[in-house]
């Protein structure tokens, strides 16, 4: 049998790279079935969360693998620590990581280091993982297709890298750079004020500062805000999460069952 020499395609980069939007859903939700009935939605991405989370390997392996299967790419939004944390997503085959709190040039010179095969950075080599097929995919091939086909995301959700930010979204090796409206609106000053002027100069310089540098720019949003962040730039959007949609559901469902016994109530005692 010949060896495989492809890896799997970033169904993300692909649309991004031919001017469409990515879709994405967040996943507090560790179990794979959560996974896998998201990826039966259509969303182009799932997002794993190790920062908030606490999802094991195997439980955000399992993800991967389910997401596959459907042909949709999975995002681990690594939590910081040794080079380990960040590239053992992409070993296990994610089409992605997220690296949050990125505070600096400095800082995202050292994400690129660690997540960026040569000629980029110097990302530990193994190729034995399912990212490289089991090593049934050629070496030089494999940091190739990695470098290619796997992409690296940071988050600007703090006021403290603004004064590099363009050096940050211009540096080689980041890819997406996705804006944190929550933590930002903490660093301004201003918890849960998403109205902050300095917050939505912010959301509009990356998207522009993405355009000229030819990067990705990605935040969150809510259903009736796609279309706005879309026009204004943004091209890579997650809304909504698991743990809202199911706590949004079980409400509803809690009231309707309150309605049906305050009816029988009435039907009964008249009142």
């Amino acid at each position: 049998m010949s060896a495989n020499k492809n890896m799997r395609r970033s169904r993300v980069l692909e649309k991004l790279r031919s001017g469409q939007m990515a879709t994405c859903v967040k996943l507090n939700i560790s179990d794979h079935k959560v996974a896998e009935l998201a990826s039966m939605a259509g969303f182009d991405c799932i997002w794993a969360d190790m920062e908030h989370v606490g999802s094991d390997w195997s439980s955000v392996e399992k993800q991967i693998i389910t997401a596959k299967a459907y042909d949709t790419d999975t995002l681990v939004r690594v939590a910081r620590g040794s080079y380990s944390d960040h590239i053992r997503p992409l070993e296990m085959d994610a089409s992605g990581i997220m690296v949050p709190h990125v505070m600096s040039l400095d800082d995202a010179k050292k994400v690129v280091w660690m997540t960026k095969f040569h000629p980029v950075g110097r990302r530990a080599l193994d190729g034995g993982n399912a990212d490289g097929a089991y090593c049934k995919i050629p070496l030089i091939d494999y940091i190739q297709q990695a470098n290619e086909n796997r992409f690296v995301m940071i988050q600007i959700e703090d006021p403290e890298p603004l004064d590099e930010l363009e050096q940050i979204i211009a540096l080689e090796g980041i890819d997406i750079i996705f804006f944190g409206p929550g933590d930002f609106t903490q660093g301004a000053g201003t918890p849960g004020d998403f109205d902050n002027p300095l917050l939505i100069k912010t959301r509009e310089r990356i998207a522009q500062l993405c355009k000229k540098h030819g990067k990705f720019a990605g935040t969150v949003g809510g259903m009736s805000s796609i279309s706005d962040l879309y026009e204004s730039g943004y091209s890579f959007i997650s809304v909504g999460a698991d743990v809202i949609a199911l706590g949004e559901y079980f409400d509803k469902v809690m009231e309707a069952f309150g309605k049906s016994v305050d009816k029988e109530t009435k039907s009964i005692y008249g009142r």
